[in-house]
């Protein structure tokens, strides 16, 4: 005589049997939805323009100071979203992953994407990714960097719209506006991004828009902007994240001054065919 546990399974197997039989189909539903195709951003860096020389008091670390707009418009498939995260307020600094949107497939996540820091400066005070962009002076044909940047960070939004090219993917409206936490030093988290016909600029003088002249010979030299130099972020080509103005500078009188500049979208070694530009 059966006891009752062993009736009670008898009368189980059929469901348990059907349960077994569709495991197999939800793995591979689940494995064809993370396989859907990545809607990257494309960080597409624009040359530098707006060039303004100013004079800094003798106090400061620069007394000639070479400033600049930069400009990063996102041309890919999909936004640039960053989600910042930290365990507590003790933590400096926020962890950001970037979110990637896949087509008809769940959201992805690359982690450790980069860092976002709680910065004081003197005209404001928010969250700033660092690192996002790096800005260098060098020689034409040079291998090493003369000058490089003390730029704090950034905070990444949807500042101005990109008209030069179609792209489809864009958002009727902008989407990322926030401050970034301004005045919020407490905040565990905040997103960040730009969307896609979307870019995020900086005016010269900035936040560290500039860049030292002080002690730098006459000659020609090359103003260089790079995005995501180390690759952390995900985006469907790398092969726009650099772009350059060639100029000269000359001395007078103990002041800087700058003509013949030229601009090169999609270089950071501006080559002699570039056409001439105004900055």
């Amino acid at each position: 005589m059966r006891s009752p546990v062993i009736r009670v399974l008898i009368r189980l197997l059929p469901a348990l049997a059907a349960i077994v039989l569709l495991v197999p189909v939800a793995v591979g539903v689940s494995r064809a939805q993370r396989e859907g195709p990545a809607l990257l951003p494309d960080l597409d860096q624009e040359p530098p323009t707006g060039l303004v020389i100013t004079h800094a008091p003798a106090s400061a670390r620069a007394t000639w100071r070479l400033g600049f707009r930069s400009a990063v418009s996102n041309v890919g498939d999909g936004p640039l979203i960053l989600e910042g995260r930290r365990p507590s307020r003790v933590a400096p600094t926020m962890r950001a992953d970037q979110v990637i949107v896949r087509d008809g497939a769940p959201l992805e996540l690359n982690r450790h994407a980069g860092r976002l820091r709680y910065v004081r400066a003197p005209d404001h005070q928010h969250w700033h990714l660092l690192g996002f962009e790096r800005y260098e002076l060098r020689r034409p044909g040079g291998g090493r960097a003369l000058v490089t940047d003390r730029k704090s960070g950034f905070c990444l939004g949807d500042r101005y719209s990109v008209t030069a090219r179609d792209l489809p993917a864009r958002p009727g409206a902008p989407i990322y506006t926030s401050r970034c936490g301004l005045e919020h030093p407490s905040l565990l988290g905040i997103r960040e991004g730009i969307s896609v016909g979307y870019g995020d600029d900086y005016k010269a003088n900035l936040e560290g828009q500039w860049l030292a002249l002080d002690g730098l010979a006459p000659g020609r030299y090359l103003l260089v902007h790079r995005v995501n130099l180390g690759r952390r972020l995900r985006e469907r080509s790398y092969a726009n994240n650099a772009a350059s103005l060639r100029f000269r500078l000359r001395w007078r009188h103990g002041e800087p001054l700058i003509d013949r500049v030229e601009t090169c979208p999609d270089s950071a070694r501006c080559p002699e065919i570039a056409q001439p530009t105004r900055a």
